[in-house]
């Protein structure tokens, strides 16, 4: 079985806070309600478009196999199932910076991923963290 790094649903709080850079692309803030995290992130939304007030669960992997198996660094769609018939977006990315913020109680930690040009930033309690690394490869998945 997979071993998911993260998973939780989350509601669409604004589209775009800094107004539009892209066409195809726009930058959503979500928050999460089970983990209390908050959540930007760049999609396509001519392939995925998602609106204010609309729910969505977000998944990280590290692998799209259902038995767990390492990504190989590609993919092919050879008949096999995967984690990824049970989504409908899913993006291939590398988390390129974890940084902390704020001091005792207070400290949230914020993970940043690029996949491929599209950002994602995502902040909240340490423990929600704990398994992430530098430089790790992952593999987001939402459905609404």
């Amino acid at each position: 079985m997979v071993e998911l790094l993260f998973e939780d649903n989350f509601v669409v709080t604004a589209l775009d806070p800094d107004g539009k850079k892209f066409d195809k692309v726009s930058r959503i803030v979500a928050k999460s309600e089970q983990f209390d995290m908050d959540l930007q992130l760049d999609v396509n939304i001519e392939i995925y478009p998602l609106r204010v007030d609309e729910k969505f669960k977000m998944v990280l992997a590290p692998t799209l196999s259902l038995d767990g198996t390492p990504d190989s660094g590609y993919f092919t769609q050879g008949g096999r199932k995967s984690l990824a018939d049970k989504f409908e977006y899913v993006m291939h990315g590398k988390l390129y910076k974890i940084s902390e913020e704020g001091s005792g109680s207070n400290v949230k930690v914020e993970l940043y991923v690029s996949f491929g040009g599209l950002l994602m930033m995502l902040k909240g309690d340490p423990s929600n963290a704990a398994n992430f690394e530098l430089d790790q490869r992952l593999f987001l998945l939402i459905r609404k």
